[in-house]
């Protein structure tokens, strides 16, 4: 078995992704949550004190590239194992080697990546040698390995969470792609910032993908008199084939395509409210912020029509949160369905724009003497809370008290609709009106 395979470095058949690939701590981009000054990873790796452990991401974050570091720092035999080209027969020859080892003073660091695709049988092989301390695991997965590595197993390894790169981390590969000679350092590329913000963004948080990309569009740039390499605009659509991955998040078409989703989800237009929040996703855009302009919609728009709509928002959130894409796609489309088919009402957001108005624009009214606390004898001597009624002590739990300063009293900002649950809502205020209305009648 060909061991070392992390550090083949034949030039012109490595891709560039893999010879530029971190080969320290310091190079390495990403995961601070793991590897920043004094976090518990980093200290295991400084320190060579790794146990088996599991890396557990989505690709293109880093798992075989800190299996790599570690292989360069620590002072065991480091093994590639592959879990695609491996069966039981393979994994029971290297244990044995790697026991041997053991008994010799040697420790054995074995790296499996894609451990998710060993099957139970496999898994199982491993078992007695990590128990005995013949090998040290090291596991790479993109799938949850609560489900996907035999507990036995699992409970004797940590769980490494790996994150999906930022933006801002993989705009700084991109320019060390280019500067270093292992990359295009040797070239002169010419190529400007929206667009290595455009590959970063349209990566998706995948280092490999972007310098996959960004070795496409160099390759397919316009050569120039002097040499140098021009990446054009049609360049960069042709090797991005999803062109509105392209989309400035911050830009014109980010707002563009979120005033689509809201207007179409006003409309009670549920395809079309699928296909924006899509294109939103599909062009990198953060799945919270969609949340968040559902739980307003929820409000601005559906409001006391059906205020489980607000919920249903709130809890799309907290499910985006949990799981991250790409799993969290499916509970987005839930909402925007629900707030789509809900019935609509924009009572709530126009009280409050009209009050709101109001506020800036009238005096500041101090606050009535019949609503005001009493806590201390002074107060109460200036008639704090004076005539105060408390609506329970009633049979129809109302009181005619005016809670308004005199010079709004006649002013009124909710108007119900008759839309869904509102309807009932509108009668009931209707009722309370009339009631207050016949009680000063008769005062």
């Amino acid at each position: 078995m060909e061991q070392m395979t992390l550090f083949d470095e034949r030039q012109g058949v490595v891709p560039r992704a893999t010879r530029l690939r971190p080969s320290s701590l310091e190079e390495f981009a990403g995961q601070e949550h793991l590897l920043g000054k004094g976090k518990i990873l980093r200290q295991l790796i400084e320190r060579d004190q790794i146990s088996s452990m599991i890396f557990w991401g989505p690709p293109g974050v880093g798992k075989t590239t800190l299996a790599s570091i570690i292989a360069g720092r620590t002072k065991a035999e480091f093994i590639n194992f592959s879990a695609v080209t491996s069966g039981i027969k393979e994994i029971r020859s290297v244990m044995e080697a790697a026991e041997m080892s053991r008994r010799m003073g040697r420790k054995t660091l074995l790296f499996v990546d894609e451990i998710h695709r060993f099957n139970k049988a496999q898994q199982d092989a491993f078992l007695p040698y990590v128990e005995k301390g013949s090998i040290i695991l090291i596991g790479a997965t993109t799938e949850n390995p609560s489900f996907e590595v035999n507990a036995a197993l699992l409970s004797r390894c940590r769980v490494f969470v790996l994150k999906a790169l930022g933006e801002e981390d993989i705009l700084r590969l991109l320019k060390h792609a280019l500067e270093s000679p292992k990359g295009f350092g040797m070239q002169r590329v010419q190529i400007e910032e929206p667009q290595l913000l455009a590959i970063a963004s349209f990566a998706n948080g995948d280092a490999r993908t972007a310098l996959n990309t960004l070795e496409m569009v160099v390759l397919n740039g316009e050569i120039l008199a002097d040499g140098t390499i021009h990446v054009t605009k049609e360049g960069m659509e042709q090797c991005i084939s999803r062109k509105s991955l392209l989309y400035d998040k911050t830009g014109e078409e980010h707002y563009n395509l979120i005033s689509a989703l809201h207007k179409s989800m006003r409309n009670s237009d549920p395809d079309a409210a699928i296909y924006w929040m899509c294109r939103m996703l599909e062009g990198g855009e953060d799945p919270l912020y969609i949340a968040r302009r559902l739980i307003r919609f929820a409000s601005e728009d559906v409001g006391m029509a059906d205020s489980r709509a607000l919920q249903v928002a709130v809890a799309a959130y907290q499910a985006c949160h949990f799981l991250g894409m790409p799993e969290c796609d499916v509970h987005l489309t839930h909402a925007v369905v629900y707030l789509a088919m809900a019935p609509k009402s924009n009572t709530l957001y126009t009280a409050c724009e009209e009050c709101k108005r109001d506020v800036k624009e009238r005096r500041a009214e101090p606050v009535p003497l019949v609503l005001r606390n009493a806590p201390t004898s002074l107060m109460k001597e200036l008639n704090y809370g004076k005539g105060y009624e408390y609506a329970h002590d009633t049979e129809e739990k109302l009181t005619h008290m005016q809670c308004m300063p005199d010079s709004m009293a006649d002013r009124t900002y909710y108007h119900p609709g008759d839309q869904g649950e509102e309807k009932a809502v509108r009668d009931r205020l209707e009722a309370i009106r009339l009631w207050k209305m016949g009680s000063d009648q008769t005062e």
